[in-house]
């Protein structure tokens, strides 16, 4: 029995890596790394900051590698990868429209706290 297994087990794979792996293949095991690294991305900016931290960077590329896989599921005709991805590149678009407001914000505040800082010079030297 187990051996019968092993013997399924292996045609299986080779069916999946060997007999069926084509160009779009390629793409979406491609599309899969591009999307794992950011993982990889977020660990060494945790890892440097000493705590858990999400870098932009973590962002590009979870929409690089959820386009590139959306365009596999499409290629495919894979609905639950379709909309897997749809709907998930909204929420990375949505966090890096987040981070700049939030940038922007905090530049704001520091030129007008500047500029306060330079009035009062101005007014204590005049």
């Amino acid at each position: 029995m187990l051996m019968r297994l092993s013997h399924d087990l292996g045609l299986y794979l080779y069916d999946i890596v060997v007999a069926r792996f084509d160009l779009w293949a390629a793409f979406g095991v491609l599309a899969q790394f591009v999307f794992g690294a950011r993982f990889l991305v977020q660990w060494i900016a945790s890892e440097k900051a000493e705590r858990s931290v999400i870098p932009v960077g973590f962002w590009f590329l979870s929409i690089s590698g959820g386009l590139m896989t959306l365009i596999y599921g499409f290629a495919r005709r894979d609905l639950v990868i379709i909309l897997g991805q749809l709907f998930s590149i909204f929420i990375y678009v949505r966090n890096l429209m987040l981070i700049s407001k939030e940038a922007k914000t905090k530049a704001q505040a520091r030129a007008k706290a500047v500029a306060e800082a330079e009035t009062e010079a101005e007014t204590a030297a005049g």
